[in-house]
């Protein structure tokens, strides 16, 4: 009862009045400013994140002298405003692969063209190991799988010849990698586009090289693109290929190994010449001069897969 009594006596003056209104207005512009600052970051980020360039920058910390290669570099988004002018984008790679740089950088920051010792793109011979041979090989599209086979892709050889009207086909290569495509020598990273090209690179022996060049000579070559897991080599049946081919006897001997050879004719699709006895690598020996027939000329027959 005397709280009530208190309560009602109670009566607020001017100066409760200016409190409460101070109160109040405190309120508001806390939750005002907070709502600003929110929709301003907000903002930020949604302009930073609809702007932003690939770059590419170093995956660890690199040493100065460090070679340049797919291993030590990462592609970054970056937002565009904080993009370097002069650096190294991702359709880029193929200049810096393999050069050395004049600088250390930070792991994250962007390689740029200043940092390098040679600012020049690499020759493509670099790119060939020792001991191996990089040819070129004419495609169509057909030949090129539509337009859908990429720097670093396996493929088997084929080759085609026709003789009295008879093609036969049978494997020249296999698990052969495809080191570039026309003039272009790595996968493009920004898009699955099909790009137009009319010859293809491989990465051969100087043995298959050999092969290479008599079997265009000599017929049609076809690429088939293969699964780089697949280890597993293509069979050859001498008596089948025998049949096709014609040649009395089959004596020849299409299975896997060093002993294994593809019997092909050199100059014979047009009729004029007759077939010269080829055999790259080896001399004729005198038991093959003596059992010269129709289909004399022979290359070596495609290596096992490389693994």
């Amino acid at each position: 009862m005397k709280r009530f009594i208190i309560l009602r006596r109670f009566k607020p003056d001017k100066t409760w009045g200016v409190l409460a209104l101070a109160i109040g207005i405190g309120v508001m512009a806390a939750v005002g400013a907070k709502r600003y600052l929110s929709n301003q970051l907000a903002a930020i980020e949604a302009r930073a994140t609809g702007k932003t360039v690939a770059v590419i920058v170093a995956k660890r910390d690199l040493a100065k002298g460090t070679r340049l290669s797919a291993d030590s570099l990462a592609v970054r988004p970056v937002p565009q405003k904080f993009s370097h002018s002069v650096a190294v984008m991702p359709e880029q790679f193929d200049r810096v692969d393999g050069q050395v740089l004049a600088y250390p950088v930070k792991s994250g920051e962007m390689i740029l063209w200043g940092l390098l010792e040679d600012k020049k793109s690499p020759s493509f011979s670099a790119r060939v190991e020792a001991g191996r041979r990089a040819i070129t090989v004419p495609v169509d599209e057909i030949n090129s799988i539509s337009g859908m086979l990429e720097p670093g892709d396996t493929i088997d050889l084929m080759v085609t010849i026709e003789r009295k009207d008879k093609k036969t086909t049978f494997p020249l290569l296999q698990s052969v990698r495809v080191m570039a495509t026309g003039q272009r020598s790595s996968a493009d990273p920004k898009s699955g586009a099909r790009r137009r090209y009319s010859t293809v690179t491989l990465d051969t022996s100087p043995a298959q090289a050999q092969r290479v060049i008599v079997a265009r000579e000599a017929g049609k070559i076809t690429a088939l693109l293969r699964n780089p897991e697949d280890k597993q080599a293509i069979p050859n049946a001498a008596g089948d290929v025998a049949a096709l081919l014609g040649i009395k006897g089959g004596e020849e001997q299409l299975a896997e190994g060093d002993e294994q050879q593809i019997p092909v004719l050199y100059g014979g699709r047009s009729g004029k010449f007759p077939p010269e006895a080829l055999k790259l690598g080896q001399t004729l020996s005198a038991e093959a001069s003596t059992r010269q027939g129709d289909w004399g000329a022979q290359i070596p027959a495609p290596a096992a897969p490389r693994r």
